[in-house]
Parts: structure tokens; sequence; C-alpha cells
């Protein structure tokens, strides 16, 4: 089955993403959310350097200037879809969620996405992510992390379930924009999605 691809158009260029068959309640709540239209108009509402961009927020649509944002969604989670082979690199395209203190299971928000950004980590660098997030970092995965970059600490918490396929520079863009104390972006970044044949 070939993987769905999504066109996120912004304010800085387009992305374009292609969702993993093997996390499919991700991929189908994406799928639906996109054809409904549901992101059309929202903002990146939160972009740090070297980690990653999130948006899909519905209480960014019309928000003003300096709402803080990031509590917004449906009524509804995903369940969790780890899966050791999908990963934090540079790239990733994978669903926020709440903490574990009120979501031990770690199920995704039915709306807010994040793109990761990342930075390149050494393997002492990895070891210590392993040792204080209690995960285990195959070799497979640092090679990637120590090239390419992500962000290995939140492998195992976060559901992967796509990555970026074309506008990576977009990302890193996005994630370099000014933005204020809650890292929301001075200038609002809207996204328009479309599913691409």
């Amino acid at each position: 089955m070939r993987q769905a691809r999504v066109k996120i158009e912004t304010d800085s260029g387009t992305i374009v993403v292609a969702l993993y068959n093997q996390t499919h309640l991700h991929r189908d709540n994406f799928v639906k959310l996109v054809k409904k239209d549901f992101y059309n108009g929202l903002l990146f509402h939160r972009v740090i350097k070297d980690f990653m961009i999130q948006g899909g927020d519905p209480n960014s649509r019309n928000a003003a200037p300096g709402a803080q944002l990031g509590e917004g969604g449906l009524k509804y989670t995903i369940p969790a879809e780890f899966d050791s082979a999908l990963f934090h690199k540079k790239g990733a395209l994978a669903m926020a969620r709440e903490g574990d203190d009120v979501n031990p299971k770690k199920a995704s928000s039915s709306t807010q996405f994040y793109i990761v950004d990342g930075k390149p980590f050494t393997d002492a660098d990895m070891d210590k992510m392993e040792t204080r997030f209690k995960i285990k970092i195959p070799e497979s995965h640092r090679v990637i992390y120590r090239t390419i970059g992500g962000a290995p600490f939140l492998d195992g918490n976060y559901t992967v379930f796509g990555e970026v396929i074309s506008g990576l520079d977009v990302v890193e863009k996005i994630a370099d924009m000014p933005k204020d104390g809650n890292d929301r972006p001075l200038t609002d970044l809207h996204m328009k999605m479309t599913m691409l044949k």
C-alpha cells in the first residue's frame, strides 16, 4: 500500500509529508482532518530552533497576537502507536500529547502535530539521554542522530507517524523565526493542507 502524502502550504513555503502505514490510527485521523479542511487557516504556534515546529491547535484560528496557544484540540485522543523502527530523526512528523501525569498511556492529541527540526547529537549525549529518559537508542538510529540529527529524547514517548519528503529547508526557516516568550512566532504563520494523489 503506498503512503498517503500531504502538502502543507505555509507563509514560508511548502512542505510535503508522507504518512506511515504502520501507524494507521494516526494516519487515518490526519487524513480525515486534512480532507475536512480542518487545518486550513491554523497556525504553527510553537517553534523552537534545533528542536521542532508545532501546529494544529484549533484555537489558533484568528487568535489575537500574543495569545498563548497549545491547549486546543478535538474531544478525543489517539492511542499511542509506538514502532521502534520509527524515530525522531530530522523531518519526522509526530503528534503532540498531554503530559504523563494526566496521560500515562501516552495517547496522542487529536489535532496537534509537530515536525522535528532537531540537531546532531554525540554518542555521549545519547548515552545520557538513555539513562535520563529510560530509552534505548539503537546504533541504526544513532547513525542518523549523529549526522542528520533529530530529537532522540522523544523516542518511545510520542508517536511518529510520517516524515518530510520535501521542504525540510522550510521547516528550518520556520524553526528560526523570531518568537515571543511562549515560542509563538511574532508573525503569524498559517497553514493550508491538501492530500496529494
